[in-house]
Order: C-alpha cells, then structure tokens, then sequence
C-alpha cells in the first residue's frame, strides 16, 4: 500500500497514478504533473525521477523576481549551436546593446504592450545607449522579434503563459533602392575595362552576374568554369566579431562559410560577353581568388573602398557594392527575364523576395507598357 502524503492513487482502470509538481503559476499557484503506470512501483520510480529533476532546477521554472536577461542569457546559450556564427553574433550584439540596458531589470510579468512599446519608441527616437539618432524600423523590429523569441522560450521551459499581450511592431516604408542607370552602367564598364586588373574584373563580373559582395570576395578560379559558362557560388566572406577575446587581442576576423541559405548555394550562367572576360583574366592557379589572382584573398570591407573609387572616378555617387546586384536584376527585368529564373539566379528563397527587393521597373519600362494600351483603344 502507498504511504500517506505520496500521491500515488489507484485508479478503477486498475492503473496507478502519481502527481507531482511540475512548476507555479505568476500567481504562486501550484501546477502539477501526472505520471501514470501499471504498477505502484513503476510510478514510484517515475514520480521520483519527475521530483528531482525539479529540485535540480528550481530557478528554472520560476518566473517571478527572475530579471529578463537572465532569460536573454539563457537563450543565447541555446541558440549557439542552431545557428550561423554571423546569426548568434547579431542576437548577441541586439541582446547586449538594446534589450540588456533599457528592459533587462524588469520580470516577465512587467512586460506588456505599454513598456514594449514605450521601448520601441525610445529606440526609434534615440537609439541605442550612448549613441545619438534613433534606429531604423528594420532594426527597431529585429531587436523585438528578439524579445518575442525570449519570451516564447521563457513559456517553453517554464510552462506557465507568459502575459498576454501583443507585440506591435514599428511601420516599414519600402526604401527606394539606388540602381545605376543604362548611361551610368556603361560609364562604369568602360572605366572598368580601362587598365583592368583582377579587382576591376571581380567588379565587372558582380555586375554581369548580380552576386553578393561576400560571394564575390570568397570566388576562386576553381569556381568558374570556361568551358560550360558558368559561375558556382559555394562560398561567402565576412568579417565577424571575435566571441572569444582571451587568446587573441584582434576584435574582429575574416572567415569564409557556406553561403547564407541553401538557395544562394546556386549555379549560375555567363553570358558569351562574361564567358570571354574570364576566358581573358582566368589564372592557371585555381585555387586563386578572382580579386587578387593569388591565393591572398580581399575581403569586402576593401573591396567597398575599391568600388568607392571606381565610381568617383566616373562621377558616380551614391554607389555602393549591393547597387550592382539591384541593377543586375533591373536589367534583367528590363529585357524580359523569366522572373523564377531571376530569383534563382540571385538565390532568393522565393520569387517573392525577387519581386519586391530587387525589382526597379524604369520610367521608360513603364511608359513602353502603357504604350501597349494603345491596342486596346486607351
């Protein structure tokens, strides 16, 4: 027979049941588990499994007094390994600059729609801490899908809701992109064509192909192929902060990855026009980077500068390396491109990405599409 104070009870299915407690409510109230078996023993085991995983972690399934960046920490240490490095150094930085100083103190049960939104606000007006000028909507609504993600860990570990509210999120306005016009395009070619070295190619050939700046500063030789036209992006250049300061006093390092999703892992064909500069400038060292044509590779921060001089030098302004890639898609737009190829060749997860980031229709596009009205007697 089971001892008093145990709660272990036989049902009239004849089956054992044993309760314990599993966590409390924000209110202090008691929640409780159920285990269930055929035996008293079996659930006795059970029951003492339950109860000293409990005890092993009492904090664990409180929320009451428990500031929230004790469970911004948490959720760092989770995330480390299901994310990219460049991904969890983000969360980090969003964590440490915004969330930690302006609503780290405050308990769970303290977070509702007012204090978010007072929070929001504040970083659209002054920005982070020890900085002046607010932050954009984009960033502003990054930092809150950050708390969002906290909070649903929070419920998740300690099963109990947290408070119901909702999360109102700053108001986007599409932003419209620099793309270089058809006159601009073909000053910036012939420049590049002037005296062409290797840098001046990896930029004519980002051009013709609409790659990231990343993508182009990890490119080797071995990544193109002459003979079938066509461009392999298997790789991607970043320089990321050091996580880890205690043996190196470098705050920051290059490092070559996979590319940032498994779409813009893609294949992509030349034209006659781009096969040939290849064919011209291709190095016999295939393991060579294209920016440099030895194994010593330019990372993007350079290659910005570079690009910065380029279009100086042309009358260019307001040119930076991602204006390429939206031109590329314009041009493409432009002569008629199957819009699903487009997406794929930019390595977009969907066509819709392609459609409403990297689709700039030109008056003149506009003016020959309202012309065709004419058939119809408009």
């Amino acid at each position: 027979m089971p001892r008093r104070g145990e709660n272990i009870y036989k049902r009239k299915d004849n089956r054992w049941e044993g309760r314990y407690i599993k966590g409390r409510l924000p209110s202090g109230k008691v929640q409780f588990g159920y285990v269930y078996a055929k035996t008293y023993q079996e659930v006795k085991q059970k029951l003492i499994e339950k109860q000293a995983l409990y005890r092993q972690q009492p904090k664990l399934f409180q929320t009451q007094n428990v500031h929230f960046y004790v469970y911004c920490d948490q959720w760092l240490l989770l995330n480390r390994n299901h994310v990219k490095e460049s991904t969890l150094i983000k969360y980090r930085n969003i964590v440490n600059n915004h969330i930690k100083p302006h609503i780290g103190q405050y308990t769970v049960e303290q977070l509702d729609t007012v204090v978010l939104e007072s929070f929001s606000h504040m970083l659209l007006i002054s920005g982070a801490r020890h900085k002046a000028g607010g932050l954009s909507a984009k960033t502003v609504k990054d930092i809150l899908v950050v708390v969002h993600s906290v909070l649903k860990y929070v419920q998740s570990k300690t099963g109990t809701h947290c408070p119901s509210f909702q999360m109102i999120y700053p108001k986007q306005y599409k932003k419209q992109m620099r793309v270089l016009s058809k006159e601009e395009q073909e000053r910036l070619t012939a420049y590049l064509l002037q005296e062409m070295d290797a840098c001046k190619f990896g930029v004519l050939l980002a051009l013709l192909t609409g790659m990231r700046i990343g993508e182009v500063c990890a490119l080797r030789w071995a990544d193109i192929s002459v003979d079938e036209k066509t461009v392999h992006v298997c790789n991607t250049m970043q320089r990321l902060q050091q996580i880890d300061t205690h043996f190196t006093a470098q705050k920051t390092r290059v490092l070559i990855t996979e590319p940032k999703t498994e779409s813009s892992n893609r294949m992509i064909p030349l034209t006659d026009y781009a096969a040939a500069l290849c064919r011209q400038y291709c190095s016999e060292n295939q393991s060579a980077f294209i920016l440099t044509g030895t194994e010593q590779f330019m990372e993007p921060r350079t290659l910005q500068y570079r690009l910065r001089k380029y279009t100086a030098d042309c009358g260019l302004s307001q040119v930076h390396f991602h204006v390429l890639r939206h031109t590329f898609a314009t041009r493409c737009v432009e002569v008629g491109f199957e819009v699903k190829s487009l997406s794929e060749i930019l390595g977009h997860s969907s066509v819709q990405v392609t459609l409403d980031r990297y689709v700039h229709s030109s008056l003149d596009l506009k003016r020959e599409n309202m012309n065709k009205l004419a058939a119809i007697g408009f």
